[in-house]
């Protein structure tokens, strides 16, 4: 088979707007789309830029748009996109080149809403334990890869930047829902700000996007419920 690849390309210091650059190659249809990244890299052009790591799904670097749709490119088969592939950068943050795109605002977002263990009380004798139930009510968010593919994928992300947007939720949600964490009520205040939760319109895209299929829609719409109700307070 023969596949027809068209990628978004800038390079701030040669370009003063972006541009698409088209390329036709042989593949498989269990090829992944970063492989043939990497086939136009090597074969192609070497000035192709995009991040990868792990290239297994689990570093969340790659993540990008593939016909309109956010994947991590080390996920999307051919046989799942199709023969013509559209690949462009993640919206909502500023792209540096080709496909590479500024994570530092996205980072900001999650480090604020302190996605870490906190709990002052004197260390027990071995550790802290858990029922099978307390661990099940916050164990789908702890999946998150930081891939970024659900907040990119969020309108109201598009609209305004300053809102938190779903990742930071998810990972505010892993540690409010903890029995053993200690500041739940601090998190929320934080999310209860006129960019946290409630911006959320509940339109399901940051749920399709996120290639760990974590129920983020549903993750937000409990920490509305904490909110709104001081739960956790």
């Amino acid at each position: 088979m023969e596949a027809t690849v068209k990628i978004f390309r800038f390079n701030p210091e040669t370009d003063q707007k972006p541009h698409f650059e088209t390329y036709t190659m042989p593949v498989e249809s269990t090829d992944r789309v970063l492989d043939l990244l990497e086939y136009i890299k090597g074969n192609f052009d070497g000035t192709l830029s995009f991040r990868r790591s792990c290239a297994h799904g689990i570093c969340g670097s790659d993540a990008m748009r593939i016909n309109g749709r956010n994947y991590l490119a080390c996920k999307a088969l051919v046989k799942d996109v199709g023969l013509k592939i559209k690949v462009e950068p993640v919206l909502g943050l500023k792209v540096i080149k080709d496909l590479i795109v500024d994570m530092d605002p996205f980072f900001e977002h999650f480090r604020s809403v302190m996605p870490y263990f906190v709990n002052d009380e004197p260390p027990p004798a071995k550790e802290r334990l858990q029922t099978i139930e307390e661990r099940e009510r916050f164990d789908d968010t702890t999946k998150c890869i930081l891939c970024a593919c659900c907040t990119t994928s969020c309108p109201s992300f598009w609209a305004n930047q300053e809102y938190l947007g779903p990742a930071a939720m998810v990972n505010a949600h892993r540690f409010i829902f903890d029995s053993r964490d200690r500041a739940a009520a601090e998190r929320l205040r934080i999310l209860n700000d006129q960019f946290g939760v409630f911006r959320c319109h509940t339109i399901f895209n940051c749920t399709i996007a996120c290639p760990r299929e974590i129920e983020i829609t549903q993750a937000i719409g409990e920490l509305k419920n904490a909110i709104s109700t001081g739960a956790l307070e």
